[in-house]
């Protein structure tokens, strides 16, 4: 390692620029580098599920491009740079044959979506939204087309599903789950959510497995386990997103579900650090925005000389299904508890608590999200 090696972050999504901004409120003069695989483009990610409401192509969802980051923050932003080593020993990144000394690291990697078996095959016509230039392509390939088929009944798809019948689309959404977000949601608030988005024109086909999805002239059929067969135009995958630990597993670093970290998102190494959806903080692989921010706040902190551990607040989740809005704060895995509902037609209230009565997560649709705040003050920190 050199005397003046900067840190360096690989990645340029929201945990990647939103660290090094933090960290550039700290530390004005310490040498900074980015290294991003794709073209480097600061965007909300967000936005990605509202974009066919609001009729906005790719480049109108780009904030800043790659040169104007660097420009901001006073660092090197690498594009279209792919890092297929990390040498923990010498402290390098390795880009190939091409090796770049760090002073610390931090992997802000993300997660990659999962696949269907069927994807190779089904090329435009199946595809998957998981960033900027996802959503350009998957734009590209909705041009003069009407129907989408989603797979997956999940918080993203129930988010496309709601953004692209908004867009003027036909949308029917296929997924093995007996209800909507079930990860998040008691049966009672997802039949809520759903009832909203079958007013807006959404169909829906759950507890059925795919068996086959084919191509068919210029679009897809599907056939389902139940017999019924499916058409569309479009296809769009949205089964969930896996972790992207490959590149700290490969250099020796502790992963699970995620890459390891300490509650200063330090891994097993000293002078590597990860956030956002790669890591993995006391257990917890939190694929959510707050999370994120909370994380790049407390890291800057540590990087800039402060060391300071990560706390986590319960941190409601707003999702965006306008046919009915939907506030949740999930129940962490392991809490032995009960979802208690009360319902005034679309309007649901649901409690997660255990049995002293403590409250450990809530799910409100319609007008019941009023009560966020309030349930909120009731929860115990996710990460005290």
């Amino acid at each position: 390692m050199s005397d003046n090696a900067p840190l360096v972050i690989i990645g340029t999504g929201l945990a990647g620029y939103n660290l090094a901004k933090e960290f550039r409120k700290l530390d004005a003069e310490r040498p900074l580098m980015l290294i991003s695989a794709d073209d480097g483009r600061f965007y909300s990610k967000p936005l990605l599920s509202t974009g066919f409401a609001k009729g906005k192509e790719a480049d109108e969802l780009a904030m800043q491009d790659a040169e104007a980051m660097a420009e901001q923050l006073g660092a090197q932003v690498l594009t279209g740079q792919q890092v297929t080593a990390i040498d923990t020993r010498e402290r390098l990144v390795r880009l190939g044959d091409r090796g770049l000394p760090y002073s610390d690291l931090v992997l802000a990697t993300g997660a990659q979506v999962r696949t269907l078996p069927w994807r190779e095959a089904l090329g435009e016509r199946l595809l998957s939204i998981n960033d900027l230039a996802d959503y350009g392509r998957f734009r590209a390939a909705l041009k003069g087309r009407r129907s989408v088929l989603i797979v997956g009944a999940g918080l993203i798809g129930c988010e496309f599903a709601n953004d692209l019948r908004l867009g003027g689309f036909e949308v029917t959404v296929v997924a093995s789950d007996p209800w909507l977000m079930p990860q998040l949601l008691p049966e009672q608030a997802a039949a809520a959510v759903q009832a909203g988005l079958e007013e807006l024109g959404v169909e829906f086909h759950l507890g059925c497995a795919i068996e086959n999805m084919v191509l068919e002239g210029d679009g897809l059929r599907v056939r389902l386990d139940s017999g019924v067969e499916l058409v569309a135009d479009q296809g769009l995958s949205a089964i969930g997103l896996v972790p992207r630990s490959e590149l700290a597993e490969a250099a020796g670093l502790a992963a699970g579900r995620g890459v390891q970290v300490d509650r200063q998102l330090r891994t097993s190494d000293p002078h590597v650090y990860a956030l956002g959806d790669c890591a993995e903080v006391a257990g917890l692989n939190l694929m959510y925005v707050m999370p994120l921010m909370t994380s790049a706040r407390a890291l800057a902190k540590t990087l800039s000389g402060t060391p300071t551990e990560l706390s986590y607040p319960a941190m409601p989740i707003m999702v965006k299904t306008p046919a009915c809005p939907l506030v949740v704060t999930p129940p962490l895995s392991g809490v032995a508890g009960s979802w208690q509902c009360d319902a005034e037609g679309r309007d649901v209230r649901a409690r997660f608590v255990d049995a002293n009565g403590q409250l450990h997560g809530f799910a409100l649709t319609g007008a019941a999200v009023a009560e966020k705040l309030q349930l909120t003050r009731e929860l115990p920190a996710w990460l005290g």
